[in-house]
């Protein structure tokens, strides 16, 4: 018995079969690699920041805003500088001296190293700039919490401290445009910090 179907050729339903076939085992599909947002860049400009009350004045980024810390265990002249558009705010500390330079350096790196069951590497870069301010910038690389930290001080009467956080998990690959924008602004601060 034969089934007769009006229409069917049997030559062309075997060419396109057969052309299904070679075209589908052709190669096997491989998952793309994940990828991440394009992060847009502004280009850098810079303006001062002299608060009033406070013992230093450095540059800090246009795109910044500088906000006084008003938590309740805040002391003066603690500060964030915040990046609105880039999620991310560098938080800074100051410290008059007493006698205790090497306590206030000691907790710096303290805070530094706390990052290191995240960190990839700590690397310490001394900084000295034409106000007599030095200090360490510490870049840390890998996922910690804080990717760029940083102490500078006379070692006789001023410490200020600063640690660059996002408001997102950490993630070195894909904000990785941004830390290096912010640590070239953070560069900027140091060079041009001076004491009152």
């Amino acid at each position: 018995m034969s089934i007769y179907i009006k229409g069917f050729k049997p030559v062309a339903f075997l060419l396109m079969l057969g052309a299904v076939l070679f075209i589908s085992c052709d190669e096997e599909s491989v998952p793309r690699k994940r990828g991440y947002l394009r992060i847009e860049i502004p280009e850098s400009g810079y303006q001062p920041f002299n608060p009033e009350s406070c013992p230093f004045s450095f540059e800090i980024s246009k795109l910044a805003v500088a906000v006084p810390d008003t938590n309740s265990l805040a002391e003066p002249c603690w500060w964030y500088i915040m990046y609105p558009t880039l999620n991310a705010q560098i938080f800074l500390s100051y410290k008059a001296i007493n006698n205790n330079f090497n306590t206030y350096a000691e907790d710096a790196r303290t805070l530094v190293y706390k990052h290191t069951q995240r960190a990839n590497s700590i690397n310490e870069e001394m900084i000295t700039n034409a106000n007599h301010a030095s200090g360490i910038l510490y870049s840390i690389g890998g996922d910690a919490a804080s990717s760029v930290q940083f102490f500078m001080s006379d070692s006789t009467d001023h410490f200020l401290r600063g640690a660059l956080y996002f408001n997102t998990v950490p993630n070195s690959d894909s904000l990785a445009p941004v830390i290096t924008y912010i640590k070239n602004d953070m560069s900027r601060m140091l060079a041009t910090m001076k004491w009152k």
